[in-house]
């Protein structure tokens, strides 16, 4: 009987296993899920434990940042109150600021060319300590002491400010997301800068400025880094302190609007990105973009024009009585103070009064003398050889007019003259008549001469030539002409020239007085005159007799544009030269200085300089970030990508963005001085020195501080591999940047750090008897710091 053979086996893949049963094993299934929930289970406490390393490390990081930042404001306090006490008496344009906190302790009215802000936090110091301000700082050099001056609350006021600037530059660092290092070595060149002190504890207007202008910095950062939040409750506090902290800056000076410029870019290029239909975040409807237009123009253009607004209107109330800034104000804004000279003296002027008239601007008087124009002038032109006319400073009888009426009824005794009469005007010395024709003045071929001519011509041929017309813009035509308060021009009927003077003098032949001629631009605000004083009105007149003054109102805005107006203007006009102004393109170079204050008797003196180590060091460093640039977009030409590649993804994005933004700020404070035609000095580089300085600490990190970007994303592979995708810069001998650096990446940057905070705080430290003015130097330590040929002041 045959054996039964077994049956054929069946070769599966995997050798000698066993056929997976297809009936459930309950025991196998349990294991198998304890299994896996233990490995999640320690997974878990494996990321937990990690996370709470992570937490511990920002924890330190965060606790590092804040160490340093207290430090670094004590430091800052210390700084800039050390000796503010010294010297007690006033400083250079200490004689500007601290007078005008006294004019509004007073409340007398006073013009200057920059808006309140700043001027009003000066005397708010003031009211504090009970001043009445009865100290007008007349003189450089005038005691604090014996004038009982509380000058230390005045000068604590730009010390504060001054010292808070030095945080909020770390901060600015800080919350651009820098490191430490960064961040100590871009506050350390303003906090031991020798210029940011020296002029933050005196009382002037740039600690103001610059701290204004680093808040709206810091805030709009803030605000920036909320854009994927918008319309929460904390992007519209960051958005609209941003605006604040602009009003402030322009409120100040009027430089502020650089700030403006600078913060507008990235916002105006922010809400272009808005725009764009493929953006990561999803498209933007049209009323979303509105929306987001409209939030902006509310919190940086129109809250901080009413706020600028705001400080004039406090201006304007505190300043309620006449003072020494009526002359640059028409008669109609005098009205609105008490105790005016020019409106409480006004006399209305009657035909046939003998007067004298006198320019606004350049102060003198219309007059003439029996002496004539020479035949040929200098430059060979000929002149009809009349009678002079010019201008005179002083008081004298051949400034005597006689107004004379013009038509076919003659004017009756006592008739007033009206705005907009046509007269004519006698001179009663030499019995001659104004008038002006087609002959080219003396100093200026395009301007009409102005001369005399006897009755009998006067009378006769050249009767149209003596006509002129009395045209007061700030009175309706028919209303009564008055002395003082009444500024007119004089327009010449036949011809519309206007009578004008200017500052230059004539020549001998007219012994240096002014010229007078007809000047075809008619507009032109120095076409100015009033009548001063009626010589030939008796004691007793009944036109003497004053009835009491009413003052009276005048709308805000009129008042608001009118001084706007006067402001441009003498703004503008602040052309004249200055032993230590300078031009922009010594500024980065710190090529010369201010001689503030000095004392011979102890050897002391007050230098404004800023830190030349400090100033060179972030001047190079500008010119390297923009070889930077240069570089990379050659190299992005030639298709190479370096940065991202050498530093890793996101670098050229922080490079452009962040650091770009410092630069911006930089040019955006700084080149527009190119255009300038007035007068100029140091400190007007102070805010482009503090963005100079956050450029420094950008590219002290950049250049040091090797940490790429989301390199935990790049494909990372030993060279030898050759595998296609690797990035260049994340493999170097086989291994990745990171790996490679380890917690030894801030070595580098901490080094470079300590030895610019090294040589800096040298510099300072050798520059700060200049910038305190104690203790006092000798000659040869005087010299010593002459390195760029400084022109220091050698007490005697």
């Amino acid at each position: 009987m045959a054996t039964a053979s077994p049956p054929p086996s069946v070769r599966h893949r995997g050798g000698n296993s066993k056929k997976r049963s297809t009936t459930p094993n309950p025991s196998t299934a349990v294991d198998n899920v304890n299994e896996v929930l233990g490995k999640a289970k320690q997974e878990a406490k494996d990321i937990l434990a990690k996370g709470k390393q992570e937490a511990k490390a920002t924890v330190g990081s965060e606790r590092d940042y804040k160490i340093s930042l207290v430090i670094i404001t004590i430091l800052a306090f210390i700084t800039r109150f050390y000796a503010i006490t010294h010297p007690n008496q006033v400083v250079f344009d200490e004689v500007h600021f601290g007078k005008f906190a006294s004019y509004y302790l007073q409340r007398t009215y006073f013009f200057d060319v920059h808006p309140p802000f700043g001027k009003l936090l000066f005397a708010f110091a003031g009211w504090l300590v009970g001043y009445n301000g009865e100290f007008l700082f007349e003189n450089i050099g005038d005691s604090y002491i014996k004038n009982r001056v509380p000058y230390v609350a005045y000068r604590s006021m730009p010390a504060t400010m001054g010292a808070l600037t030095v945080p909020t530059v770390f901060l600015i660092m800080w919350e651009s997301g820098y490191s430490l290092p960064a961040c100590i070595a871009a506050t350390g060149l303003v906090l031991f800068d020798n210029a940011h002190i020296g002029q933050t504890r005196l009382i002037l207007l740039d600690a103001t400025l610059v701290f204004a202008m680093a808040l709206s910095v810091l805030c709009y950062i803030k605000f920036y880094k909320l854009r994927h939040v918008p319309f929460s409750r904390k992007w519209w506090k960051w958005l609209l302190l941003t605006g604040v902290a602009l009003s402030c800056v322009i409120s100040t000076k009027y430089v502020g609007v650089f700030t403006f410029f600078s913060i507008g870019v990235p916002v105006f290029l922010d809400l272009w990105d808005l725009l764009d239909v493929n953006r990561r975040q999803g498209a933007l409807s049209m009323m979303e973009f509105g929306k987001h237009f409209a939030a902006r123009a509310i919190g940086l253009i129109i809250v901080p024009f009413f706020i600028y607004l705001f400080w004039f209107q406090v201006h304007f109330t505190i300043l309620s009585r006449s003072g020494p800034g009526d002359d640059f104000m028409s008669p109609e804004f005098q009205e609105t103070l008490s105790d005016n000279i020019m409106t409480s003296q006004a006399v209305s002027i009657d035909y046939f009064d003998h007067l004298t008239i006198r320019h606004k601007e350049t102060k003198v008087y219309l007059h003439s003398h029996p002496d004539k124009y020479p035949l040929r002038y200098d430059d060979g032109r000929i002149s009809s050889q009349g009678q002079q006319v010019t201008g005179y400073p002083h008081n004298d009888t051949n400034n005597h007019w006689q107004i004379l009426p013009t038509g076919d009824k003659p004017a009756k005794l006592g008739q007033r003259v009206k705005n907009g009469d046509i007269v004519r005007l006698k001179h009663l010395v030499t019995d001659t008549v104004l008038l002006t024709h087609d002959v080219a003045s003396p100093s200026f071929p395009t301007n009409q001469e102005f001369t005399t001519v006897g009755p009998d011509e006067a009378n006769g041929d050249r009767l149209n030539d003596t006509m002129f017309e009395i045209r007061c813009e700030s009175l309706k035509v028919g209303q009564d002409f008055k002395t003082m308060s009444a500024q007119f021009k004089l327009i010449h009927v036949p011809t519309k020239v206007a009578m004008w003077t200017h500052t230059k003098p004539l020549p001998d032949w007219g012994y240096k007085q002014a010229e007078i001629n007809g000047n075809k631009n008619v507009q032109q605000p120095s076409n100015i005159w009033y009548v001063e004083e009626i010589a030939s009105l008796p004691p007793d007149s009944e036109r003497l007799l004053k009835e009491p003054r009413r003052i009276k109102h005048r709308p805000f805005l009129k008042k608001y544009f009118e001084l706007q107006r006067a402001m441009f203007i003498h703004n503008n006009a602040l052309t004249s030269s200055h032993p230590y102004s300078s031009f922009p393109i010594s500024w980065p170079f710190l090529l010369r200085g201010v001689s503030f204050w000095t004392e011979n008797d102890t050897r002391s003196q007050i230098y404004f300089l800023g830190n030349p180590i400090g100033w060179w060091l972030a001047s190079s460093l500008i010119a390297v970030f923009l070889g930077i640039i240069g570089a990379d977009q050659l190299a992005q030409r030639r298709g190479v990508d370096a940065l991202d590649e050498n530093y890793g993804p996101g670098t050229r994005l922080r490079l452009y963005n962040s650091t770009g933004f410092f630069f911006l700020t930089w040019a955006a404070h700084y080149i527009p001085f190119y255009i300038m035609g007035r007068q100029l000095f140091l400190h007007h580089y102070l805010p482009a020195h503090l963005a100079s300085a956050l450029v420094t600490g950008a590219l002290v990190e950049f250049i040091f501080n090797i940490e790429p970007a989301a390199i935990e994303d790049a494909i990372l592979s030993d060279k030898k591999d050759g595998i296609p995708g690797t990035p260049v810069g994340s493999r170097k001998g086989g291994r990745p940047v990171r790996e490679r650096m380890g917690q030894q990446s801030l070595y580098a940057a901490w080094a470079a750090t300590l030895v610019i905070l090294a040589v800096v705080i040298w510099g300072f430290l050798f520059f700060a008897p200049l910038t305190y003015g104690k203790p006092g130097l000798s000659v040869e330590q005087v010299k010593a710091r002459k390195w760029l040929n400084y022109d220091l002041h050698f007490a005697k």
